[in-house]
């Protein structure tokens, strides 16, 4: 494990960990806790947003649309600062679940996220969206039990 300024991996790997658990939870008073003042958020394409204020009221606004999260984090890997995350989020729209695969860069530093960078392919979101309005689809035309 290596240290950097007293703080080891697994500190850095804590962090980025506890803000997708409190994210799942629908918890945004701790997620934007765990979001250094100045942080860097971005998915790779799409507009950058800096500062925790402007990240967590784009959360707050999903949070209004009823919208939930879940995700599964597949691998992790650390050094100091440094934590990436193979993970799938997975967005619940009432009975529609959009699963999607992303690849996140993370930095933190002093307990808090940074700089959050995620990477995903905008094809593998058009698919999800297929499959998971297909799914519904599918399951409305099931007979009953």
């Amino acid at each position: 494990m290596t240290e950097t300024s007293g703080r080891s991996d697994g500190d850095a790997t804590a962090t980025v960990e506890g803000y997708f658990r409190a994210l799942a939870a629908n918890d945004l008073r701790t997620a934007g806790a765990l979001l250094d003042d100045n942080v860097t958020y971005q998915n790779v394409g799409y507009p950058t947003l800096r500062g925790s204020k402007r990240v967590m009221r784009l959360f707050a606004a999903v949070q209004r649309t009823r919208m939930r999260f879940d995700v599964t984090i597949h691998r992790t890997a650390a050094d100091g600062p440094s934590v990436l995350h193979e993970r799938t989020d997975v967005m619940i729209f009432g009975p529609l679940r959009v699963s999607i695969w992303v690849w996140g860069v993370f930095e933190v530093h002093d307990g808090r996220i940074t700089l959050w960078r995620d990477y995903f392919d905008a094809f593998d979101i058009a698919k999800a969206i297929f499959r998971a309005v297909a799914d519904v689809a599918a399951s409305a035309l099931r007979p009953a039990r």
